[in-house]
């Protein structure tokens, strides 16, 4: 097959590291990215033009389009993308609020032959898919419960840009930039939250966007799920515990380009509700490397290759785990009315 011609909007840290995984695969050529750091056209090492602006990009000769901008650009570029008759892959979230992803999800069915996809990196990981398969099967019986803390110690962290902090840009603080990733997957294991209840807040740092967030949501078939999404954690933090008829499932650490969430692992547990008394047999799996951005771009491939839509990632996807999190969001009377958050239902 002949390669597909790729172009990445937004040239940063992320936008480089899908550079890289872009390079590798053998059916994807990148020819030109785009970023506002860049003055005038050049040509790389590698063989790739940039770019200072997406219009610059968007007039090359292209098959498919990174989106790795601000949160304020993701939703006007991606229907650029499509609009351009491009395949589109978007980096979360999807858009700033659920009213500014509507125009997406009807250019998608304006260009229905063509795919979007959007990065819920997470579902790749390996303890993820692991933990996925365990409950798809039914072995340990239907989820009970599950508690899920994911943390950071500063909403902005690694030399990431000043406009994480900037509401107008980025449209909320530590929920919608990494708790975004747990709230997919809580999603992805129990199915839909019908109940929101929350707590936000922003009274440690000060910025006008939250530093945490509590939800307890409860899925329609009962399932309920405790969530804090921190930026005040100061010893970073992922963990999720999936409690079920027969045994948990215990997800500590996430292999990430900084490590500092710690090994990734997945303890099962099988218990015998009726004789363990607290002691069950569990044993734990750690996973040592991380496939899951690679793993992730040759689904996208995949899916344009067959023409079909990828298991992950999906507008659908993308359109429940926002409208959650704007739920989130609005369940604070507090948070709702000091930002006029907008009625997700």
């Amino acid at each position: 097959m002949t390669a597909l011609r790729v172009g990445i909007a937004g040239y940063g840290v992320v936008g480089q590291r899908r550079g890289q995984c872009i390079r590798s695969h053998p059916r994807l050529d990148l020819v030109a990215v785009c970023d506002q750091k860049l003055k005038g056209r050049t040509t790389s090492d590698d063989g790739f033009a940039s770019f200072a602006t997406i219009a610059e990009l968007l007039a090359c000769e292209l098959d498919v389009l990174f989106v790795c901008l601000s949160n304020d650009l993701a939703a006007t570029a991606t229907i650029a993308g499509l609009n351009r008759g491009l395949h589109v892959f978007c980096e979360k979230p999807p858009a700033r609020s659920l009213s500014e992803l509507q125009p997406v999800l009807a250019a998608e069915q304006r260009h229905s032959n063509q795919r979007l996809m959007y990065g819920f990196n997470h579902r790749y990981h390996d303890s993820v898919i692991r933990a996925l398969d365990i409950i798809r099967s039914g072995d340990l019986g239907r989820i009970i419960n599950m508690r899920g803390v994911y943390g950071k110690a500063k909403l902005i962290t690694f030399n990431q840009p000043s406009w994480r902090v900037d509401r107008s840009i980025s449209g909320g603080g530590v929920l919608l930039d990494q708790g975004i990733h747990m709230v997919d997957i809580m999603r992805l294991f129990a199915g839909e939250f019908t109940e929101v209840t929350s707590v936000i807040s922003n009274n440690h740092w000060g910025y006008d966007v939250e530093d945490n967030a509590y939800a307890l949501m409860k899925s329609a078939d009962g399932a309920v799920a405790l969530f804090n999404s921190s930026a005040t954690q100061w010893r970073h933090q992922f963990s999720l515990d999936i409690n079920l008829q027969r045994g948990s499932l215990i997800l500590r650490g996430i292999l990430t380009g900084s490590k500092s969430y710690g090994a990734e692992t997945l303890t099962i547990v099988r218990a015998d509700p009726d004789n363990d008394n607290g002691d069950p047999v569990e044993a734990t799996e750690t996973f040592n490397r991380d496939p899951s951005w690679e793993r992730e771009i040759g689904a996208f491939v995949d899916s344009i290759d067959s023409g079909r839509a990828p298991e992950h990632g999906t507008s659908t996807d993308a359109l429940a785990t926002l409208k959650l999190v704007s739920q989130i969001y609005y369940s604070d009377p507090v948070w709702r009315a000091k930002y006029s958050i907008e009625d997700p239902q």
